[in-house]
């Protein structure tokens, strides 16, 4: 159920939270009046999301700060009002909010002073069960005054976490050269310039208990597959680290001939039987978030990679 039994029936709700609307530009308001600031994220013709190098994922639900006491008891009231909503769970709900076990008439009288806290399913994975596994019933909190200690209460370290699944890397082919059809035994170079492969951040932030994280995405290595075991690859392990300058490998020239490169691959067999091999090159970006408070840490490392086709030829003589 969405919020425990609160409503009853499981019904997925979305409150506007105590910060209003959605500033213009590139800054959104989500559920319960997160915001997300993408203007240092990916950009391009082509970008995508982050898949975590391990089974981490972002939170699936959290608590936040959702209601004033006027909305916690609008809401309240009309959904104790529908016919379908039992009587003895309507009169539990009563003596919780209203008749004093342990809070006394929605706390209006705290009004300006705190917000209702409710459960806050992940509304990009409503398909997920786990969206709905905070059961917690809504609970007050004074202004200043900490959330109770469970799990997945909003922190800068949850907004990090949330705004880890809104960082987009570029979605770019690797360099090559030769470019196009490969040809057997010829080594080919793969690279990427410094200019695409940057850092990137989305910062995600709660204006009602004004704290926000960053969350900060940079490439350290490109891992090559040939998509063939007929390959060889270099350096051996398929991984190339990031240049000192934010580079990846290096750029042919003409004196390079057929030397072995610092990043690339050989094919060994001609693709005329099988069909293009299946060349993926991924990128791995260090995830770090730094927060309010002095807060920060990693996440686990993300991936992104690019698949594309390569056909090889066999030739008897080879001018580069």
């Amino acid at each position: 159920m969405a919020y425990a039994d609160w409503p009853p029936g499981g019904q997925t709700q979305f409150p506007s939270g105590p910060s209003g609307n959605a500033s213009s530009g590139q800054i959104s308001a989500t559920a319960a009046g997160i915001r997300y600031d993408t203007s240092k994220n990916g950009s391009g013709p082509a970008v995508g999301g982050l898949s975590p190098t391990t089974t981490w994922t972002p939170p699936a639900c959290w608590y936040a700060p959702t209601y004033t006491p006027q909305q916690f008891q609008q809401e309240s009231e009309a959904i104790w009002s529908e016919p379908s909503v039992g009587y003895q769970w309507v009169n539990q709900q009563r003596d919780r909010y209203v008749n004093g076990h342990p809070y006394t008439n929605f706390n209006l009288d705290k009004a300006g002073h705190g917000y209702w806290w409710t459960a806050i399913p992940n509304p990009d994975r409503l398909t997920d069960p786990n969206a709905f596994s905070c059961t917690e019933q809504p609970f007050w909190v004074d202004n200043g005054q900490s959330p109770p200690p469970i799990q997945n209460v909003i922190s800068p370290q949850v907004l990090a976490e949330l705004a880890y699944a809104k960082v987009l890397v570029p979605n770019r082919a690797i360099d090559m050269n030769p470019a196009g059809i490969q040809t057997v035994n010829l080594n080919t170079w793969a690279w990427l310039d410094k200019a695409t492969f940057k850092p990137v951040s989305v910062t995600a932030s709660l204006p009602a208990l004004n704290i926000s994280a960053t969350t900060t995405a940079t490439p350290v290595a490109l891992h090559i597959d040939p998509g063939t075991q007929d390959a060889n690859v270099y350096p051996a392990s398929g991984d190339c680290p990031i240049n000192a300058d934010g580079s990846i490998g290096t750029p042919y020239t003409s004196s390079d001939g057929n030397n072995v490169p610092p990043c690339g691959l050989t094919y060994l067999r001609a693709t005329t039987s099988s069909g293009p091999y299946q060349l993926r090159a991924t990128i791995t970006w260090r995830i770090r978030w730094t927060g309010t408070g002095n807060a920060g840490g990693t996440l686990p490392d993300g991936t992104f990679g690019t698949t594309t086709p390569v056909s090889v030829q066999e030739v008897q003589t080879v001018v580069r």
